[in-house]
C-alpha cells in the first residue's frame, strides 16, 4: 500500500513539474523572451529520432507510424530542441486520438515558404466548434477532457504554435470527425 501511494505521489509530482515547465515556457513565449538556439541541423534526423521514440507506443496500439522527409530539405536553420517539442506534441496527440489499426503520418517537404511539416492521422477528428480554439491556452476539446484520453492542461498546442511563430512560421489544422486530423506548420 505504501509503495502504491509513493508511486502515485511520484507520478503527481512529475505531472506538476511538467505543468510548471509548460507554464514557464508559455510565459516566455507570451513575453517574446523565448530563447531560440538556431543552428543548421538535420530535420530528417530529428524526425527519425522522434518517430523512433514513439515506435513502441504505436506498436502497442497497433498503429502504423510513418514518416518521410524529402531529400532537398536539410539542412534547416532551427532550434532543434524546440521543433522537437512541437513534433513530440503533434505526434503524441495524433497517437492518443487514433484507434487501433489506424495511421499516423509525418511528411516534410520544402516549399516557397520554407520547410513544411505535416502530421496527419486517421483518428477521431476534432469537432468544428473546437477548431477555432485548439491553439488557445488551457483549451481542451470534449474528447480530450477525460482522463483516459489525456492528462494535459491544454498547453501543448499553444506552446507548439508559440514555438513555430517564434521561428517566423505558422501552424494550421484541418479536421473532420471520424476521418482524422492534419496539422501543418512551416518554418522559413
Amino acid at each position: 500500500t505504501v509503495k502504491r501511494y509513493l508511486n502515485t505521489a511520484q507520478r503527481d509530482v512529475r505531472n506538476l513539474s511538467a505543468l510548471i515547465d509548460d507554464l514557464f515556457q508559455m510565459a516566455q513565449l507570451d513575453a517574446g523572451g523565448f530563447p531560440l538556439r538556431r543552428a543548421e541541423a538535420s530535420l530528417n534526423d530529428l524526425l527519425s529520432d522522434t518517430l523512433e521514440s514513439f515506435t513502441e507506443l504505436a506498436k502497442q496500439q497497433e498503429l502504423l507510424l510513418e514518416g518521410n522527409v524529402d531529400s532537398d530539405v536539410d539542412p534547416v536553420l532551427m532550434d532543434t530542441q524546440a521543433i522537437g517539442r512541437v513534433l513530440n506534441n503533434l505526434i503524441g496527440n495524433a497517437l492518443r486520438h487514433t484507434s487501433n489499426r489506424g495511421r499516423v503520418s509525418v511528411f516534410v517537404r520544402r516549399t516557397t515558404q520554407g520547410v513544411e511539416l505535416t502530421v496527419s492521422d486517421t483518428g477521431t477528428g476534432i469537432r468544428a466548434d473546437d477548431l477555432p480554439h485548439i491553439f488557445e491556452r488551457f483549451y481542451r476539446g470534449d474528447a480530450a477532457r477525460s482522463r483516459s484520453r489525456g492528462t494535459g492542461a491544454g498547453l501543448g498546442l499553444a506552446i507548439a504554435r508559440g514555438i513555430v511563430q517564434a521561428h517566423g512560421g505558422d501552424i494550421k489544422v484541418d479536421s473532420e470527425i471520424g476521418k482524422g486530423t492534419q496539422f501543418t506548420f512551416y518554418i522559413p
